[in-house]
């Protein structure tokens, strides 16, 4: 389905402040449209960059997180998993698993964990930088090899991930080109953002031994992803992934800046929210890693989407999208995510041949009537 592109809000309108040098753009607002602005402002080479290494630790949902291991409460420990806009670190794109072991036990350059804007909802902003590099890193894929056939093979998620991309006629027009690139890159990003839910709530472990049932269609992750794929759209297309410092440090900028304009609260606010939700969305009477300390999930997979709605929030519904076409070019006839069966994939429900986007939902489904039929009832205090 095409979508039809309306007139634009003044957030559209500021758009052009945002495209100016450096010193205006961390005070103008972002194109935080439902339907993304397509206009490249500065196409521009990308580097060479390694593929990014594993995800970002991300956060169960709830605060002040209590854990167990193998069933046995673990004592003393607690979760800070609370975040705030101007206190997230120095990006660091995610080219090494070190790296993120560090973040795991607070090292390293980033801050790390969920927020509740008034607008988007709670926000996962390891989710957000994750979906950020990964359109960096395949863009700059796209980028040399543009208009040719190949195919990238990624690590197993209960499947084999391969991004096929088909051989298409490259825009005369620089900058329709590059365009086409950076938001072929976010839907497949995202796409593979969305398979990740899907893999854990099927049985997925990044580290075996370790279930992640827990993460698994958590209501703010996808948001977060899509939030992130078009933050790194946003920089890509005004020339801000030139080079990884460059990047690495725009990135920074930007991702406060989207929180700031979808309404980023304190650290004490986001904590009031979360408490307000207990019994709803979370038991803070169960640990981490137990699946059912998240009561609320949310299903849907597709790339145009709201914030989960919150009880009592009704302004928490800022929509985001991605397009499907750009300079005329259907973005699935670039390039697409597919699914092909290894051993690990008996864990799925059968599939002999491959699986794409146009299998989420059924599979999301499925596990959603799951879930509803093995939910536990909430414990009383």
């Amino acid at each position: 389905m095409l979508r039809i592109w309306r007139c634009r809000s003044p957030l559209f309108i500021a758009l052009t402040l945002s495209l100016m040098p450096r010193a205006w753009a961390a005070n103008a607002p972002l194109d935080l449209e439902t339907d993304p602005h397509q206009v490249v402002s500065q196409a521009s080479l990308l580097p060479s960059l390694q593929k990014p290494e594993g995800l970002r630790p991300c956060c169960a949902f709830g605060h002040d997180l209590r854990a167990e291991l193998k069933g046995v409460p673990v004592p003393f420990y607690r979760l800070d998993n609370i975040v705030e806009s101007h206190q997230l670190g120095t990006h660091r794109y995610n080219d090494s698993v070190i790296r993120g072991l560090t973040s795991m036990v607070g090292g390293g350059s980033e801050k790390n964990g969920i927020l509740y804007t008034t607008q988007g909802g709670f926000i996962d902003t390891a989710h957000v930088r994750d979906s950020m590099d990964m359109t960096y890193w395949i863009a700059s894929q796209l980028l040399q090899h543009q208009g040719s056939a190949f195919r990238v093979s990624l690590s197993n998620e209960l499947a084999r991930r391969e991004i096929v991309v088909r051989p298409y006629q490259v825009p005369s027009d620089h900058q329709k080109a590059f365009s086409l690139v950076v938001w072929t890159a976010a839907r497949v990003a995202f796409d593979l953002a969305a398979w990740h839910e899907i893999a854990q709530w099927y049985g997925f472990e990044s580290v075996p031994g370790f279930s992640e049932g827990v993460s698994a269609f958590s209501p703010e992750d996808l948001y977060s992803n899509l939030l992130g794929v078009r933050l790194a759209a946003a920089l890509l297309l005004q020339g801000e992934g030139r080079d990884l410092t460059h990047y690495n440090s725009r990135a920074t900028d930007i991702i406060t800046q989207a929180l700031d304009q979808l309404g980023a609260v304190s650290k004490q606010n986001t904590a009031q929210q979360f408490d307000r939700l207990d019994g709803q969305w979370w038991d803070s009477q169960r640990r981490v890693p137990n699946k059912w300390l998240v009561r609320q999930r949310n299903y849907l997979t597709d790339n145009a989407r709201r914030p989960t709605p919150i009880p009592g929030e009704p302004s928490a519904n800022h929509e985001l999208a991605l397009p499907e076409q750009v300079a005329g070019v259907t973005l699935d006839d670039v390039a697409v995510l597919e699914l092909l069966p290894v051993k690990a994939s008996q864990q799925l429900p059968a599939f002999t041949e491959k699986l794409t986007r146009e299998d989420f939902q059924r599979l999301a489904e499925q596990a959603e009537t799951e879930d509803a039929q093995q939910r536990p009832a909430l414990k009383a205090e």
